[in-house]
């Protein structure tokens, strides 16, 4: 739906002083970050994704348009995640009323899967909204959905290979591909935190940590984005461990401490994978500041959604004590510096790779709602970073 309130005089008042982005080729400045020009790249992407709500002709057919169409499935979920804490980390009224209206418009409900973590992906929007109004009624959609699971729970193999006829495979009636970390376990814990019900936490925790053992590799610190991966090599005989399938993994442990109890006994697990993780990917960043489509492959070409959600994983972890900022805060400007790059002059976002489930190419026109949420993520917690550059003791 096409946002009524941000008329072109709006948006122009609102992104007023914008400049222009640099659109090629990007190249990453060694200049640090200011709060101020985080806010002028995230209002622009933002700007250019509410007004292109209405029409996705500029996503090929061939590459799920179908899916981005849907306004309640994770391609939309993704966008509205990033617009959502980036509206909180703001304050800003005309982005939390473009969150609201888009849950008003689909009644805080979901799709047809009552299982898929893709479906469960929208709802951590719905309990954000819920808790910004003060409305409790806003979560009863996701309370039912989450009772129907909690009282049958799945029990199938995370294996991706068996697959019904038609649809989806079975082990996607659980958490078994990287991807899923941050489409359900965030929403569950999430929905804990705010109805105080232990129970969707318990389920959270059981069923991410089921995944968490049968994807993480132990030598490399990464995920592997399902079981068809873990003995596939790239012609190199690398192993295969693709960019945004991290970012996934990385952003989505990052949403879930952000909700997690303090004194979790899950909590310092959580936070050694995610420390062993930031490590290892601080260590692949490319000379522009971009993340490989493979994450062990030297640097091709830039691409953005991966980038995002790695950008937004370290800053979270600095902004809350969880990394040492002496360690990551470069690795996080240059990061930054880098998406801002990939913005055109109009505010789109460039170089996303399409919607997939391993590496693959991406070009300069490509463009994607869960790249911009991956974008607004990044934006929310390099902002509040930004000013503690310089004259901050590293911790």
């Amino acid at each position: 739906m096409t946002f009524k309130f941000l008329t072109a005089a709006l948006v122009a008042a609102w992104v007023a002083g914008a400049g222009a982005q640099a659109s090629a080729a990007p190249q990453a400045g060694p200049a640090r970050v200011s709060a101020a020009s985080v806010d002028t790249a995230a209002r622009k992407v933002a700007a250019w994704q509410l007004a292109h709500m209405d029409n996705f002709d500029y996503v090929p057919v061939t590459s799920f348009r179908k899916d981005t169409e849907a306004p309640r499935d994770w391609v939309q979920a993704a966008f509205y995640i990033g617009l959502s804490t980036y509206a909180g980390a703001t304050q800003d009224p005309y982005l939390t009323r473009a969150v609201l209206a888009h849950g008003e418009a689909q009644q805080w409900s979901f799709d047809h899967r009552p299982r898929h973590a893709d479906a469960d992906a929208i709802g951590a929007v719905w309990i954000w909204a819920a808790n910004r109004t003060n409305d409790p009624s806003k979560l009863d959609p996701i309370k039912s959905r989450f009772a129907a699971v909690l009282a049958n729970p799945s029990t199938v193999s995370l294996d991706f290979e068996p697959k019904p006829a038609k649809g989806d495979p079975y082990c996607q009636a659980r958490w078994c591909w990287s991807d899923a970390i941050f489409m359900a376990p965030p929403a569950w814990t999430a929905l804990a935190k705010t109805t105080g019900d232990k129970r969707y936490l318990a389920h959270a925790d059981r069923e991410f940590w089921a995944t968490h053992d049968y994807l993480f590799d132990k030598t490399d610190h990464l995920y592997f984005r399902d079981s068809r991966f873990i003995a596939r090599r790239d012609a190199e005989g690398r192993k295969i461990f693709w960019g945004r399938g991290n970012g996934w993994a990385f952003a989505g442990i990052a949403r879930i401490l952000q909700d997690l109890p303090a004194n979790h006994p899950s909590r310092p697990r959580y936070e050694a994978v995610f420390r062993q993780m930031a490590a290892k990917i601080a260590s692949l960043q490319g000379e522009q500041g971009y993340w490989p489509v493979s994450l062990l492959e030297p640097q091709k070409t830039p691409e953005t959604s991966g980038t995002g959600f790695f950008v937004y994983g370290l800053a979270w972890g600095v902004n809350h004590g969880v990394l040492p900022r002496a360690k990551y805060a470069s690795v996080i400007d240059k990061g930054w510096k880098a998406l801002e790059a990939a913005v055109e002059p109009d505010g789109r976002l460039g170089w996303v790779q399409r919607v997939g489930v391993a590496p693959d190419q991406v070009g300069r026109d490509d463009t994607q709602l869960y790249g911009v949420g991956a974008f607004l993520l990044a934006a929310s917690e390099v902002r509040r970073l930004a000013p503690a550059y310089k004259g901050q003791a590293s911790r």
